[in-house]
């Protein structure tokens, strides 16, 4: 039997004929950006994260980069103050903050739930800090109760990477809408991907609001009248037809997703690996089932050899990365524990019962 780690076209054909709907609707209407596509998604989007304001934008990296650069505009934060981040994240978080000229300051996480660690981070916070930026990685809530305390005390802005968790709550509470701000990936392999490129920002500030907007429009609330020195980075008609059809169903293949979990943390039985710590499955949408193992090579060569596709989120911590070499010499042992040991199983709403059960059973007849 062949598992693939994740198949975006039988996701996909779920909603084929809804799809080819919308998207032939966009093509007939002749409008193809900045429009009422844009508008109710936007709208949609608001009312399920539960916040008052959604901004489509070109992708996810670009939705973190204009929360942080529509602070600095507005004064809130300046070049060269910090932001505290999550050491092991994807790259993405950190390229959001060292392009608009601020210091990332790397927090390990915690081995338990590979989040943010809430009890390292206000030893980090100095003078010069000025937003925490939690990321739920994998798609487990990071935000917990300290950590908002913390921002209050130290008056600190409180920001979102929410691309990996669409729906995932928080005492009933969406993730997007825990913080001051949050940025959203609407890549294709994400719990809610589009058929490209996309992302959004959520927030219920207005003016922040209102200048991230305008950050993406070339700087412009007004045709040929530029304020700010922007860029160009939309989310387009078609993905925005696309993500309304999808969004409709995110909650039902999240759910689906939690149950190949519970499956997964039920029947692997190999004490050589390590499953995910789930204290609560409403925390958690499982945008990837991340397990941890000391032989991943031989593991994953293994699962190859037997028809499974996995990869590893992620082989290399940004610590370590060429890109930012002056960090290359920096000291994150959880950090890089996670990026040595950790292997995505196959995660997906269109697994079917005999390949969860195949994975199990391969898994569990590894002997190393």
């Amino acid at each position: 039997m062949t598992v693939s780690f994740l198949s975006l076209k039988d996701i996909t054909d779920k909603y084929s004929k809804e799809i080819h709907g919308a998207v032939t609707r966009v093509i007939d209407s002749g409008w193809y950006l900045q429009g009422e596509e844009n508008k109710l998604f936007e709208t949609n989007y608001s009312q399920y994260i539960g916040t008052q304001y959604t901004i489509g934008v070109a992708n996810g990296l670009d939705a973190l980069i204009w929360i942080l650069r529509a602070y600095i505009e507005l004064g809130v934060i300046s070049p060269d103050d910090e932001v505290i981040v999550p050491a092991n994240t994807y790259i993405a978080s950190i390229l959001a903050i060292t392009e608009n000229r601020l210091v990332p300051i790397l927090v390990e996480p915690d081995i338990n739930t590979y989040q943010i660690d809430d009890a390292k981070i206000e030893a980090a916070i100095t003078k010069r800090t000025k937003a925490i930026m939690i990321v739920h990685l994998y798609g487990r809530c990071a935000y917990t109760e300290k950590i908002g305390q913390l921002c209050k005390q130290y008056n600190l802005k409180l920001i979102e990477d929410n691309a990996q968790s669409h729906g995932c709550l928080y005492n009933g509470q969406k993730t997007g809408s825990l913080g001051d701000a949050a940025g959203h990936s609407f890549y294709p392999g994400k719990n809610l991907g589009a058929l490209g490129d996309g992302g959004a920002v959520t927030t219920d500030d207005k003016e922040l609001a209102d200048t991230i907007r305008s950050l993406a429009n070339y700087g412009s609330s007004k045709k040929y009248v530029f304020k700010y020195q922007g860029s160009n980075s939309r989310l387009d008609e078609i993905q925005a037809a696309v993500l309304t059809v999808k969004l409709k169903y995110l909650d039902e293949d999240n759910k689906l997703r939690k149950e190949v979990a519970r499956k997964y943390i039920e029947g692997i039985r190999n004490s050589n690996v390590i499953l995910p710590n789930v204290f609560d499955y409403n925390n958690n949408v499982f945008h990837i089932f991340p397990i941890r193992v000391k032989k991943r090579t031989e593991l994953q060569n293994y699962l190859t050899e037997n028809g499974l596709q996995t990869i590893i989120h992620y082989p290399i911590p940004p610590h370590r990365q060429e890109c930012y070499k002056e960090w290359n010499n920096l000291s994150f042992p959880i950090t890089e524990q996670i990026h040595d040991e950790e292997l995505s199983l196959p995660m997906s709403p269109v697994l079917i019962d005999d390949q969860i059960h195949y994975t199990i059973d391969v898994i569990n007849k590894w002997n190393n």
